[in-house]
């Protein structure tokens, strides 16, 4: 919204400096003793200025003086002295300014109440104006320009009041979308982790155990194969954890926003789901294309959150990986392992990794029954142009 981009560009309203209640009303004070002496030599039949008048005019420029503690005492004095003036038959004029500021003060700080009532003050003194001072000519035209005085500050008053919780309700909305994104952010790399950890690390333990049985059966020529394995998913794990790192260090550029793995990277994880001894196949049906790339990422990450519970769990040796490419993308793995009924199986991080993932972009994770076996995991994404990376 225009209000939401002004928040963020202007910032919020800022405090008025203490020196501003000193000299501002100061200042007023001037102005009003001696716009009311000019504006009464223009005004026959009004009441000279006096001492009691000048002190009346006083009553506004020391009430804003104190409005930044007591505002409601200020404005109640500000329209009372205003109402005294009009009373005694003073000359119209400048007492109206530091009552109009005081109104703005205390409408802007959610004090309506006291603005609205001491609005009641000129008005009564008006009204009182031909009894008290008979000498003073009283007159519609004079009144109704009082009036609208009284609602011209009102109305500035109220206009300034809604442009402040406008700005606020801006700055709150920003703060919680800031927040929102923070949250997604985090949640995001929490998956990213999980997935390059537990893969990884998942390939290690298998391969460190293979290594460490070949090795008690006295077969050294086949724990170089292992140990190599060894080596390469811990420099993957490496390269992918400093590359998730570098989002969380501000000191460093902006990381890109492109995502470091896709389905083109298949194929190196099928060669260590290999060297674990999982034999993997990929197939493809459907008109193969371009992917978003958010989609492109979640769908790597599923499949390979897939093949690492499947290397950890279903003490399986062989296991498919379809793509289908018809209308949205489809993801599927399936092994032939010990088999798991979906129905009771243990959702843990992974899983409800996959889960959200294909949420976060509208998609679905089914679990289901293998024919081969074991377990089939089947994940939908809209795969159309637009959708969000």
């Amino acid at each position: 919204m225009p209000w939401e981009r002004d928040a963020q560009t202007w910032g919020p309203p800022r405090r008025v400096p203490r020196i501003a209640w000193v000299i501002g009303p100061l200042f007023l004070a001037i102005i009003s003793i001696g716009g009311s002496f000019g504006a009464s030599r223009g005004q026959a039949g009004t009441h000279d200025i006096d001492a009691l008048g000048i002190a009346l005019l006083l009553v506004g420029p020391v009430s804003l003086a104190l409005a930044r503690r007591w505002p409601v005492p200020a404005v109640i004095a500000a329209g009372a002295a205003v109402g005294g003036w009009l009373a005694l038959g003073y000359p119209y004029g400048p007492v109206f300014l530091a009552y109009a500021v005081l109104t703005v003060i205390c409408v802007a700080r959610g004090l309506r109440w006291a603005a609205w009532g001491a609005a009641a003050l000129p008005v009564l003194g008006q009204i009182a104006r031909g009894w008290v001072a008979p000498e003073a000519k009283w007159s519609w035209t004079g009144t109704g320009g009082m009036v609208a005085w009284l609602l011209v500050a009102l109305a500035v008053a109220e206009l300034v009041r809604a442009r402040r919780d406008r700005f606020a309700a801006a700055r709150t909305a920003h703060r919680e979308s800031v927040a929102r994104r923070e949250g997604e952010e985090r949640l995001l790399i929490a998956q990213e982790l999980h997935d390059v950890v537990a893969h990884h690390m998942s390939l290690i333990n298998v391969q460190a155990g293979v290594a460490l049985h070949l090795s008690q059966r006295e077969k050294p020529e086949h724990v170089e194969p292992a140990l190599r394995a060894i080596r390469d998913a811990s420099s993957e794990a490496l390269a992918e954890l400093r590359s998730l790192v570098d989002v969380l260090r501000s000191d460093r550029a902006p990381a890109p926003r492109a995502p470091t793995v896709r389905l083109a990277a298949l194929g190196d994880l099928v060669e260590r789901s290999k060297a674990a001894g999982l034999d993997v196949r990929v197939s493809r049906t459907g008109t193969q294309r371009e992917l978003p790339a958010a989609v492109d990422l979640a769908a790597y990450r599923i499949v390979q959150e897939a093949i690492t519970n499947v290397v950890r769990h279903a003490y399986a040796t062989r296991a498919a990986i379809t793509l289908d490419y018809d209308s949205d993308l489809t993801v599927t793995v399936e092994d032939n392992g010990h088999g798991a009924n979906p129905e009771t199986l243990v959702v843990g991080n992974g899983i409800s990794g996959m889960t959200e993932r294909a949420r976060a972009l509208g998609g679905s994770v089914r679990l289901d029954r293998s024919p081969l076996g074991g377990l089939r995991v089947s994940a939908s994404m809209p795969a159309r142009e637009g959708v969000s990376s």
